[in-house]
């Protein structure tokens, strides 16, 4: 009887110890994920979205590091690329989205930017002045988290973001269905999602910054098929859009593995094998997610003539 009762009593604690499959919020998904990277994290914070998003943005050039917060460096697993985020946290999102984070504009072609008229306007001073809008439904915390990233700018590129007076034309952060922007200026208000639960990564919130500056993902560059290769057979052919190359500029910048506009090498797989593979060096990382690289800032001071 006491071993029937003792056996009894060990079931039962061992259940109560057991999390309850599918009680995990996005959060807890992202957080606890060791391989997942900027692209997966982005959708994943996406699931919930309304919105109709478009894409689900040579040198090994390194992040800057020290900008980032201690939150970061503590909560932050590096071993999750930045499109696993992504894209976990857009999974189910309502929105439109191309490559899992581009949402699609009512006004424009997002793939088409005619004569630099969907970048922002430099004022007589050479400063890109950008103005925004913060939603109250952030924390005190977490509004100070998105400031910082957007500071981030100003100490490298002219760009300047402003809290909005009476400004058309600006951002406004919401936290909407997951992590999405539009590309480039879209003129009047545009929203940039960041999704409080899944999104509050720094290298996303440059990420996001970085599309509505108006820079595309790395590996969608004309010339990417000299560096990385693209696994077909481990995409869905539904998803295959999302690889497509595009007649872009590039600036006169290498291909950079570590741009924080870069997906990870799983992103859009439906079999868990790399859907991107980096060339001639398969184990070239990618996808990071702690922060803009030289290349990244170098983009942004020749795209706007800094």
């Amino acid at each position: 009887m006491k071993t029937c009762l003792s056996l009894l009593l060990l079931l039962l604690g061992f259940c109560q110890a057991q999390p309850l499959v599918g009680e995990e919020s996005v959060a807890d998904v992202l957080e606890n994920n060791e391989d997942m990277d900027i692209i997966t994290e982005i959708l994943t914070s996406n699931n919930d979205s309304n919105e109709i998003l478009l894409e689900g943005d040579l040198s090994q050039d390194q992040p800057l590091v020290g900008e980032e917060s201690v939150d970061d460096v503590l909560e932050d697993n590096e071993d999750m690329d930045i499109s696993t985020r992504i894209l976990i946290s857009n999974n189910g999102s309502n929105e439109i989205l191309l490559e899992g984070d581009l949402l699609l504009p009512t006004t424009r072609n997002a793939m088409k930017c005619f004569r630099n008229n969907c970048l922002w306007k430099k004022s007589s001073n050479g400063l890109v002045t950008i103005p925004y809008t913060v939603s109250r439904a952030y924390t005190s915390a977490e509004r100070s988290r998105i400031v910082s990233a957007m500071q981030s700018f100003h100490r490298t590129t002219c760009i300047r973001f402003v809290p909005r007076r009476n400004q058309y034309d600006h951002i406004s952060v919401q936290s909407g269905g997951g992590c999405y922007s539009s590309l480039g200026r879209t003129g009047g208000r545009q929203v940039l999602s960041l999704r409080r639960s899944g999104c509050m990564n720094y290298g996303i919130m440059q990420h996001e910054l970085n599309h509505a500056l108006g820079f595309n993902h790395e590996q969608t560059r004309n010339d990417r098929d000299r560096y990385v290769r693209i696994n077909w057979k481990n995409i869905n052919r539904r998803s295959a859009y999302n690889f497509n190359r595009k007649n872009t500029n590039n600036l006169n910048t290498p291909y950079d593995y570590t741009s924080i506009m870069h997906y990870g090498r799983r992103a859009f797989s439906i079999n868990g094998r790399d859907s991107i593979t980096p060339i001639p060096n398969s184990r070239v990382r990618i996808g990071q997610r702690r922060g803009m690289t030289r290349n990244d800032i170098l983009r942004i001071n020749r795209l706007y003539r800094c």
